[in-house]
């Protein structure tokens, strides 16, 4: 994850609520009366009695286990829940029992696809059926085996329990890529990238719902001769259920979530930029330290921008979740020194929310007005953009050339 907010979160009832992306566009869209209802009709009868069933879908991150995603079970013994209208155009989605090893399966116990909806705004009920549970298999019935890994040989898990002093000691996986000829070139320095929701980075066993595939697009770069200065990426993990309290530095007064972002930010600025510029070979001048993200990891990538210009010189935006702390972002943007030096590349694609692309020009614009030459700012929103791992993975190598390979 994102991704989305972006890591796993699913919606509520009465009122709806999101810690997902699509929750903000309930707060920040305008307000409006057409719904679409999720219904479930049948469920297995080894369903366990009264444990709540969730979705998990490209509106929400994929998460299958946020309070805010359950379906509330109705008297005639259906589970339904009402999305926000602001959630429109084609998602995908599953329903699962709090877990992705809980997820529904096909009556042969494999994992279903992925289901596929376009929401039109207008109030419309979709009526589903759970033929199984991927976790109820008979015994003696082979389970399906792990996702295999797709991480490249060049990348590598740098900690399992990376520590981070800002937020109390808590710990993270932190992943590392190494550019082709890394170890061949002793003397040679490279620039670096740091990106959040490192899960669903490198590796498609790790991703919620899909892989970047930013080692394949850099190795690939790299053989092409498009990218000749190379490139390390570190590849933060997200904190799960603390993800949205580390991805914005603001609390969002109606979700009760948010307000660790400066302490993460500082993580990366002031624990993790230092260790990686002492143990590889980079070059840590700002011009030369990249930091990206999606969904809310946009916005904490934007705002390490703003705060720490002098270490983040090239900012990668994508689809991000500016509604969660808008007018506070908005009132820091004005706050800050221009980033005059630095460059910004923001990218997401309008049918993701009717507030999507319009709050990323507002920065965008908020930018220009303190000065930042138009020729420092990227800003693409292609039609069939999506809220989703495979638009980013499309988007990340034209991003990368523009901010690091040029």
């Amino acid at each position: 994850m994102s991704n989305s907010v972006d890591t796993n979160a699913a919606p509520a009832r009465k009122p709806v609520r999101w810690c997902g992306l699509w929750l903000g566009l309930a707060l920040a869209g305008p307000a409006a009366s057409a719904q679409t209802t999720l219904r479930i009709t049948a469920v297995p009868a080894t369903t366990p009695a009264g444990q709540a069933l969730y979705v998990a879908g490209s509106f929400n991150s994929w998460q299958p286990a946020d309070p805010s995603g359950v379906l509330a079970r109705q008297p005639d013994g259906s589970y339904q829940l009402t999305l926000p209208a602001s959630v429109r155009g084609p998602q995908e989605f599953k329903f699962t029992r709090g877990s992705w090893a809980a997820a529904e399966a096909t009556a042969q116990y494999q994992p279903v696809a992925n289901r596929q909806a376009t929401f039109s705004g207008e109030p419309t009920t979709l009526t589903f059926q759970v033929a199984a549970w991927q976790d109820q298999r008979p015994g003696g019935t082979p389970a399906p085996g792990p996702k295999a890994h797709t991480r490249a040989p060049n990348v590598r898990v740098l900690a399992d329990s990376f520590r981070l002093p800002q937020l109390g000691g808590r710990a993270r996986r932190v992943w590392l890529y190494l550019p082709p000829g890394y170890g061949a070139s002793p003397h040679r320095r490279y620039p670096v990238l740091y990106l959040q929701d490192g899960q669903n980075i490198f590796d498609e066993a790790t991703a919620f719902a899909g892989e970047w595939g930013v080692d394949e697009t850099l190795n690939r770069l790299a053989r092409e001769g498009q990218d000749p200065t190379g490139c390390l990426v570190v590849a933060i993990d997200n904190g799960g259920a603390r993800r949205l309290d580390e991805y914005s530095p603001w609390v969002n007064a109606e979700y009760k979530k948010g307000g660790e972002g400066d302490q993460y930010t500082d993580f990366l600025a002031l624990t993790l930029k230092p260790y990686i510029d002492a143990h590889y070979r980079t070059r840590p001048d700002a011009a030369h330290t990249a930091v990206a993200g999606s969904s809310m990891g946009g916005l904490i990538a934007f705002y390490a921008g703003l705060k720490y210009p002098q270490v983040f010189g090239r900012i990668g935006v994508f689809s991000p979740a500016i509604w969660f702390a808008k007018d506070s972002l908005l009132r820091y943007e004005q706050r800050r020194p221009a980033p005059l030096a630095s460059r910004f590349y923001f990218v997401a694609g309008p049918a993701e929310s009717e507030t999507m692309v319009p709050l990323m020009n507002e920065v965008r614009q908020g930018l220009l007005a303190k000065g930042v030459a138009p020729s420092h700012i990227a800003f693409k929103a292609p039609a069939d953009g999506r809220h989703a791992e495979w638009f980013w993975r499309r988007e990340f190598g034209p991003a990368y050339r523009w901010l690091l390979a040029k």
